[in-house]
């Protein structure tokens, strides 16, 4: 039984995280799925947005502990982190879906999609340090990058768990929604984002990506510099505007 799901549908792709008897807790088969799926995502240019999410009661538990307590065989050392860098730089936009539980690796995987929605239900929390663990997955860069430095400390050394409203309040989720709703929300987010143009998706991520944390004058002179210009899909979009406009 593949333990990553991948479905297409016009133009979305919706990679499911699929141990739910387990609250699809975190091993290193899932990860080889995972980063096989998003290699494939590099290359495939009829999607144009990606959902991730989890099936069954929640998102994920987080790392499965007992493949921690048994000792790991990782290609490499890092290469977990590698992974989920594939992940945030796709050069389309991904959308962490969330409900139930998303604790410390889980949280450090959505920490790695471009923003989290999540559902009422969702639960959230570090725990690296009430099992005398530190981060190696991302969670100490993206956490602080997110949230601000000082909120990141205070999860980090609490260990605290929260719901979904202090989610949205700290800035860690974009959008909460009533768990009955949450399906549609993730459809309506996702054809919003497929209505625009993959391109300027593309290119947005890439100069995101390239400044964040730089001063405001180097930012902006980097965007100058390295603008990648209009989109092949420029003049059909702005000619079916214009068209609308006579009719």
């Amino acid at each position: 039984m593949s333990v990553v799901l991948r479905e297409d549908r016009d133009g979305l792709a919706i990679l499911t995280l699929n141990r739910p008897d387990k609250l699809n807790s975190l091993t290193v088969g899932m990860f080889e799925e995972l980063r096989g799926h998003v290699s494939d995502l590099y290359k495939d240019e009829s999607i144009g947005c990606v959902v991730l999410r989890g099936a069954g009661r929640c998102f994920s538990a987080g790392h499965d502990l007992a493949d921690i307590a048994e000792g790991e065989k990782v290609p490499s050392r890092g290469w977990h982190s590698e992974t989920l860098r594939l992940l945030e730089r796709l050069p389309k936009p991904v959308i962490a879906a969330v409900h139930g539980h998303c604790y410390t690796g889980a949280l450090e995987v959505a920490l790695a999609a471009d923003f989290i929605i999540a559902a009422e239900s969702a639960k959230f929390g570090d725990t690296h340090a009430k099992w005398a663990l530190t981060p190696i997955w991302g969670m100490s860069q993206r956490l602080p990058r997110r949230v601000g430095i000082a909120t990141a400390k205070r999860l980090m050394f609490t260990a605290e768990m929260f719901g979904a409203a202090e989610a949205l309040r700290i800035g860690l989720a974009e959008h909460v929604v009533p768990d009955a709703e949450f399906d549609a929300a993730i459809d309506k987010m996702a054809g919003q984002i497929l209505a625009n143009s993959p391109f300027s998706h593309a290119a947005n991520k890439r100069l995101l990506e390239a400044t964040d944390a730089r001063d405001m004058d180097s930012g902006l002179q980097w965007e100058i510099l390295n603008n990648e210009g209009v989109g092949p899909d420029m003049q059909a979009r702005i000619g079916a505007f214009m068209g609308k406009g006579r009719s």
